[in-house]
């Protein structure tokens, strides 16, 4: 069984600019996520996980209900959110099947919210889908995050994916520096460690991804660029990093078998998206332990 995952932050809800006025970006990214499949050489996308679903749940879920028709998908409620930027997470039934549990628990400790999307995929475990946008602005907090929802990702077996917006440099230090020249002063005061740490340098702050690996994660994007050297499997997603990954829990490293940047239309998002197509006949079926 084969699954193709898109990532897209959405921008504001993909409905408005960051000073709040209307900026109805929607179907630029409906033709992005719908073209997504095409990128790895899929027939459609299975899942799709948004960041930043601003506004989605007002007017009676008015917008989404736009995305579940636009996009021929349908989605599980949308997580609390301190910040009313939630995720949100769309799936198609015909794949992935009825979602089994929808676990919010603990979404009050994290800025912008999350939940943990459940299904029966015919694995000695059920998988667990994440849509995660972490907090941007102290990385402190964030890798407090990371290792809060990978730790829930993992609630119901050893079979989990955590993607999304996740704000900080990749784990591997061998990843491309950051375009500092386009980093702001706040990003970067976010972004890389502090100067009286690492001897005035400017280093990128990759502890809260690490985080991600050592709970258990494989970064996807990484693990191909390890197996093929491409370095387009590494680009920014970003105006200066790439900051917006799918991680795969151990088990399911070896199911990544494609992954490519989502780019046009220009002007959806600020945010480049993402798709990975993921062969769960490839998972690893030994050590399926209990949660405990």
């Amino acid at each position: 069984m084969e699954l193709t995952i898109a990532v897209q932050n959405l921008g504001h809800g993909g409905l408005r600019n960051g000073s709040g006025d209307p900026d109805y970006r929607w179907p630029q990214l409906v033709e992005r996520i719908n073209n997504a499949a095409t990128r790895v050489g899929a027939r459609q996308v299975d899942a799709v996980l948004v960041q930043e679903a601003v506004d989605w749940d007002k007017y009676g879920h008015r917008q989404l209900g736009v995305a579940m028709r636009d996009l021929d998908l349908d989605a599980v409620p949308i997580p609390p959110s301190r910040s009313g930027y939630p995720p949100a997470l769309l799936y198609r039934r015909e794949t992935l099947g009825r979602w089994t549990h929808w676990n919010t628990d603990f979404a009050q400790e994290t800025l912008h919210g999350f939940g943990v999307a459940v299904f029966d995929v015919g694995l000695p475990k059920p998988l667990a889908i994440v849509s995660a946008h972490l907090n941007p602005f102290v990385a402190d907090k964030a890798r407090d995050e990371a290792k809060l929802i990978a730790t829930r990702a993992l609630r119901y077996g050893p079979y989990g994916i955590v993607a999304g917006d996740l704000n900080y440099p990749p784990a591997d230090p061998n990843s491309p520096s950051p375009d500092y020249a386009q980093m702001l002063p706040f990003n970067k005061s976010a972004r890389t460690r502090l100067p009286s740490e690492v001897g005035g340098q400017l280093v990128p702050d990759r502890r809260v991804t690490e985080m991600l690996a050592y709970t258990g994660f494989v970064d996807a994007a990484a693990k191909l660029y390890e197996e093929r050297g491409e370095k387009e499997l590494l680009r920014k997603t970003a105006t200066d990093d790439r900051i917006d990954q799918l991680w795969v829990s151990e088990p399911l490293r070896d199911t990544v078998v494609d992954y490519a940047l989502l780019e046009d239309p220009e002007g959806a998002s600020d945010h480049h998206g993402l798709v990975v197509r993921i062969d769960l006949g490839r998972a690893r079926t030994d050590n399926v332990w209990e949660y405990r």
